[in-house]
């Protein structure tokens, strides 16, 4: 389940990008998440599926795969910030604190710079659980195609 929540509307190049714009989006993580995951990559780490070994593990229990937790960033660049046609060319990510299934994730971008040359911006980018506890952040550089963010 997603939900957006203070995203600029970004049609095109008709709005320009301004450094401090930002972009949220949430989601509930679910166990489905994880089947779909392990499903898509072949993911099988017992840390993801198996309760009693995990509970034994630093975690204390299941935790959802990274790529879940940092696929919302994937989302809130591509539809929201900068936008369709967007692809990251560089992320320095750090997880900070696991993610469980039920846990309400929130992903943020915030405009830190603008190339002038070309359609390339830098990111600020966090993601905190619904306890505000930050479970990953970083930045990332994105490229925006020209082509489709201008229809």
């Amino acid at each position: 389940m997603y939900s957006q929540q203070e995203s600029p509307a970004r049609d095109g190049m008709r709005d320009a990008l301004r450094v401090g714009d930002a972009a949220r989006r949430t989601r509930i993580v679910t166990v489905r998440d994880i089947e779909l995951f392990t499903e898509l990559t072949g993911d099988r780490n017992p840390l993801h599926h198996d309760p009693q070994l995990a509970r034994r593990s630093r975690f204390g229990g299941i935790v959802v795969q990274g790529g879940i937790t940092s696929g919302l960033l994937n989302a809130v660049v591509a539809e929201d910030l900068p936008g369709p046609g967007s692809v990251f060319l560089h992320v320095d990510w750090a997880f900070r604190a696991p993610v469980r299934p039920g846990d309400v994730i929130t992903a943020e971008v915030v405009v830190t710079s603008i190339r002038a040359d070309k359609p390339v911006t830098t990111l600020s980018t966090t993601i905190a659980n619904q306890d505000g506890v930050v479970v990953l952040d970083g930045t990332a550089v994105v490229w925006r195609d020209p082509a489709v963010a201008n229809g």
